[in-house]
Parts: structure tokens; sequence; C-alpha cells
């Protein structure tokens, strides 16, 4: 009878023994790809603050231009839409600064470059002033934004640089 409980004592670790070491093995890949994970996440988030930086010093540049009146309030708002779209680590700006989103939805529709000079002078014309009204009618407003998103991309930049 004690012959018996040997025999599937035996036949038990025969069983249990491959199945520690499988599950042990399952465990050391778990591991492992878990910190493969951890390492991924890491390296796409400096890519990700690499992207958000270079964006938010094109900002802060265009910025600065916008207030010494070296570039235009339509090109400033075109350029500014754009980059901020961009961001990566930053959301739903268009409601921290709508002038300057304001502004571009009113002129995205127009030609440029190449597509202008395809333009006669009276389209040219037209689309000139429909852009500079709408400059005059969100001048003030745009500038209180585009000061507001020079401190937003300066704490970005220090928060992201941090």
């Amino acid at each position: 009878m004690l012959e018996g409980y040997w025999l599937y004592a035996v036949i038990a670790l025969f069983i249990i023994i491959p199945l520690a070491i499988y599950a042990g093995m399952l465990l050391s890949q778990l591991k492992k790809q878990t910190a493969n994970q951890a390492i991924a996440e890491q390296e796409k988030q400096a890519a990700l603050k690499k992207h958000d930086t270079k964006v938010l010093n094109s900002v802060v540049i265009i910025v600065r231009a916008m207030k010494e009146e070296q570039c235009e309030l339509s090109e400033g708002c075109w350029r500014l839409s754009v980059l901020l779209d961009s961001l990566k680590l930053s959301s739903e700006l268009n409601t921290l600064f709508p002038s300057v989103y304001a502004l571009y939805d009113g002129i995205k529709h127009m030609p440029i470059l190449e597509e202008r000079k395809k333009l006669t002078k009276p389209e040219r014309m037209k689309l000139d002033f429909e852009r500079m009204k709408l400059e005059a009618d969100l001048k003030s407003k745009i500038q209180q934004d585009v000061g507001q998103l020079h401190q937003y991309a300066t704490e970005r930049l220090s928060v992201i640089s941090a």
C-alpha cells in the first residue's frame, strides 16, 4: 500500500516540476515584456517632449514677431494654429486662444502661393479686404491671446525641460 503512495508521489513530481518550470519561464517572459513596455513608453514620451519643445520654441519665435509687428496677424495666426494643433502633449488650445483660431478659421479657405497667383486682381483684392476686415475686428483680442500664448509656451517649455 505504501508503494502505491510513492508511485503517486513520483508521478505527481513528474507533473508538478515541469509545470513549475514552465510557470517560472512565463513569469520571466512577463517581467521582460513589462520592462520593454516601460522602456518603449519612456522613449515615446521623450520623443513627444522633443517634438513639443521644437514646436513651442517656434511658437515663441512667431509670438515675438507678432508682438513686434514683424509678422502680419493673419500669417502669424495661420502658423500658430497649425503649430498648436501639432502639439502632442497639449490639447484644447483652441479654447485657450480663441481669437487666434477665429482668424485662422476665417482665412484658411483663402488660396496661397501659386493658387493665389492664379486669381484675378479683383478676386485677390476681395480676399485681401475680407482678411484685413477680419484682422481689424479681431486685432485687440488676438494681441491679448498672443500675450497669453507667449506666457503659456514659455511655461510649457520650462515644464517639459524639467
